[in-house]
């Protein structure tokens, strides 16, 4: 009967292993260990920096305004043009946007460890941002199109999202030992074997798309419009805490920001091939990922950075002991990222996990808020490091929420939209909580409060503010996002 003869067949499809399957399942996995890689260097050479930030200016003689620009430069380059740079890789084909901008981040960070003056330092850390852009723009484009299987692909983005967290703590450890051990030039030579190893595992592992062509979005004022509003905003952000948040600088340049911004929104809607077609917008899971990941992003600032200043200027920690004393953060979110998220998430769903891993968070922000001047890293700090497992199991089930409701033809777009809010997300919060801080910091000294007792305080109001973001992030996780469908 047909029926008999037919209904075995499935299963001998599914569960036969073929050489040819075998290769492709070793081609998606090394795609991987170089989308992975090309992540480890961006954010690696993000958090290196700001450990040598201190020899940078003693050597080449930066005034303390013009040092900021060391990280301000990368920062505007590569949050203006992810979304472009998304955009265009749908266009012209992801596989090249990586390369080219590997490329890219490569020679500019070689041309950053010869810097002999201020401009040429700033220069080369703009044209990082540019290449770590390209490159970081279409990283998840590329996965979720290689690992279409619900299990696989969250598996790849727990990896994917490892990475990132592991590079951040991993730069301020290697930052502090190139440092001391040899000088500041090293910590940009050090992308160089890196970037290479990318780009020679990227040319045969990355699968070729010829994309859509240019003249599906070649929209020439749009992507100036929303270059240049982005850039804008980023800038006016990024120097919040030199103006003010009610002066007109700000102010200013705040509302000609938000009006370039409106205006290529208007673009979008009326041309016949936009850059950057609304229909993304249209996804309720598209837009509440966004905005959840802003304001996480916001709020860990004042865990990544905060509680590292805290362990240097309150506590006199050195630069690689302060990188040792995260470690343990770090080596958390690696084991719940890598051994129990994509289980998790296949369990209980993306909303679920991410809303255990914000609580988590929420937590660990609740306790910084009670730290003493005078702490113990084992009772104090380690509780709080351990605590940083709710970052394993928040970022890879936010990103799988973030990618799911984008069509493949949008996957370069939606990934360059998602990590421009984490771009803006991380301005948000230098700009915001270091503000607050520093505020409160000289009120206590004013009232006559030393000065770790001052600093203390200016930390536990960041962390206070921090975790109320956390909070509306759970919020509008709650009412927004939905686990994506799976087949039965």
């Amino acid at each position: 009967m047909p029926v008999a003869t037919d209904a075995p067949a499935p299963l001998v499809t599914t569960h036969l292993t073929t050489p040819a399957a075998a290769q492709r399942l070793r081609s998606r996995w090394t795609a991987l260990a170089v989308l992975s890689t090309g992540m480890l260097m961006t954010v690696l050479d993000g958090s290196i920096v700001t450990v040598a930030m201190p020899a940078i200016q003693n050597d080449l003689g930066f005034t303390p305004g013009g040092l900021s620009w060391v990280v301000n430069a990368y920062l505007i380059a590569f949050g203006s043009l992810l979304l472009l740079a998304g955009r265009l890789g749908d266009l012209i084909g992801r596989k090249r946007m990586f390369l080219a901008g590997t490329a890219v981040f490569s020679a500019a960070s070689v041309l950053a460890g010869f810097a002999a003056s201020p401009a040429v330092l700033i220069a080369a850390r703009f044209l990082q941002g540019l290449g770590s852009a390209m490159a970081s723009a279409v990283s998840l484009g590329i996965l979720i199109t290689l690992f279409t299987e619900p299990r696989e692909r969250a598996r790849a983005i727990a990896v994917f999202s490892f990475t990132g967290a592991a590079g951040a703590s991993l730069g301020q450890v290697l930052g502090g030992i190139l440092t001391d051990a040899l000088d500041w030039h090293w910590i940009f030579f050090i992308n160089l074997p890196i970037g290479l190893a990318a780009l020679l595992m990227a040319a045969p592992a990355l699968p070729v798309d010829r994309g859509l062509g240019l003249r599906s979005g070649a929209d020439v004022l749009g992507a100036l419009l929303v270059t240049a509003g982005l850039s804008l905003g980023i800038y006016t952000v990024v120097k919040v805490e030199q103006y003010g948040w009610t002066s007109v600088h700000t102010l200013g340049l705040g509302a000609l920001s938000l009006a370039l911004l409106a205006a290529f929104t208007l673009r979008q809607a009326r041309t016949r091939t936009p850059l950057v077609p609304l229909r993304i917008f249209r996804s309720r899971t598209v837009v509440g990922a966004n905005l959840v990941q802003m304001l996480m992003v916001a709020a860990l600032f004042s865990f990544q950075i905060l509680v590292a200043l805290y362990l240097q200027n309150v506590l006199g920690y050195g630069a690689a002991a302060t990188g040792l004393a995260m470690l343990p953060a770090a080596a958390v979110i690696g084991a719940v990222s890598l051994g129990v998220s994509a289980r998790l998430n296949a369990r209980f769903g993306e909303r679920r996990v991410l809303l255990a891993g914000l609580a988590l968070l929420v937590l660990a922000l609740g306790l910084l808020t009670r730290l003493p001047v005078h702490a113990d890293y084992v009772t104090d700090l380690l509780p709080v490091m351990l605590l940083a497992a709710g970052f394993g199991l928040a970022l890879p089930a936010l990103t799988t929420l973030g990618m799911s409701g984008a069509d493949e033809q949008d996957a370069g777009l939606a990934s360059g939209l998602f990590n421009t809010t984490q771009q803006i997300g991380m301005a948000l919060g230098v700009a915001v909580l270091s503000t607050l801080a520093a505020s409160r910091t000289e009120s206590l000294e004013s009232a006559g409060h030393t000065a770790a007792a001052a600093l203390t305080g200016g930390y536990h109001l960041a962390f206070a503010v921090g975790a109320s973001l956390l909070l509306t992030a759970a919020a509008l996780t709650a009412t927004l996002l939905r686990s994506p469908r799976r087949p039965s």
